[in-house]
């Protein structure tokens, strides 16, 4: 009966927490919200491999027009197509042990409980920090590597949005800065970047309203350090994850212990290379 128990417990937590764990995930989890996460594939296992597609755009004719009716073959090409393979090779994982089963069964009947609050905050750290660790914007001719900056104004905003329309970022997607709470408050504290006649107001990313400046949409982002920032396109990073979190309980009877070990996780990856093209960073010179 204990196992039948058990089970009964995990296949609730599967059925009611996962989908609202992985919700409230994903609004939470700035970077990894916005970054492509267009795939084809299926992600079931750890080492599982997707595929990211994009045609690429042919080359074309220019064609003159005359009077004894040239201009009217064209050579038509052969459609040809970029596929990158991405492997979910990660797992962010979090987990408590509990005295008992009961303990377990009444977080289901709670509507937010405290304990799913804090595995997400667990893996959604991780996570964060892993993407974090991927950028590497480009040092070469322009620098989109930006240092020693420690008031984020309009100044050094424009300067950013002119690093990226020269590097022909594309706009499909929109450009995106996420701050720390201190340039986030130098942005607020600009005249310019505030004021009703500049701002308009519109994408709305993990429960924030997006301040749009100067092609910008701007968000905090207390989960970076202070005087820190990044700018980029989402195709920048290509990020793959399953799309429900894993919920998994187990008897620690037979290691030799009274209790139950309650884990989550979710696999997921992201390329070790990104378009570094499509991204800046700014951030002060720290002591």
């Amino acid at each position: 009966m204990a196992v039948t128990l058990l089970g009964d417990v995990q296949e609730q937590m599967q059925k009611f927490w996962s989908p609202k764990f992985t919700k409230q995930l994903r609004a939470k989890h700035l970077l990894a919200e916005l970054v492509n996460k267009e795939y084809e594939g299926e992600i079931k296992n750890g080492g599982d491999t997707v595929y990211v597609s994009q045609i690429n755009a042919p080359t074309g004719q220019n064609l003159t027009i005359d009077t004894t009716g040239g201009a009217s073959t064209f050579t038509s090409e052969k459609v040809s197509t970029s596929r990158v393979a991405v492997v979910a090779d990660k797992r962010a994982v979090a987990s408590y042990d509990f005295e008992d089963l009961v303990s377990i069964q009444s977080l289901i009947d709670k509507d937010d409980p405290e304990v799913l609050r804090s595995l997400m905050f667990a893996m959604k750290n991780q996570m964060n920090d892993y993407l974090y660790s991927l950028v590497n914007p480009s040092t070469s001719a322009p620098d989109h590597l930006r240092n020693s900056i420690t008031d984020f104004n309009k100044s050094e905003l424009l300067a950013n949005r002119l690093l990226a329309a020269q590097a022909k970022w594309t706009k499909e997607k929109g450009w995106w800065a996420l701050l720390d709470p201190s340039y986030y408050n130098d942005v607020l504290s600009d005249t310019t970047m505030t004021s009703g006649d500049y701002v308009d107001d519109k994408a709305v990313v993990g429960g924030q309203v997006a301040s749009k400046r100067f092609g910008f949409n701007i968000l905090e982002d207390d989960s970076r350090s202070v005087d820190t920032g990044l700018l980029f396109c989402p195709d920048f990073m290509i990020m793959v994850q399953q799309p429900q979190v894993q919920i998994k309980i187990s008897d620690l009877h037979p290691l030799g212990q009274f209790g139950y070990k309650m884990s989550v996780d979710l696999i997921y990856g992201a390329p070790g290379e990104t378009m570094s093209q499509w991204q800046t960073s700014v951030e002060a010179a720290l002591a």
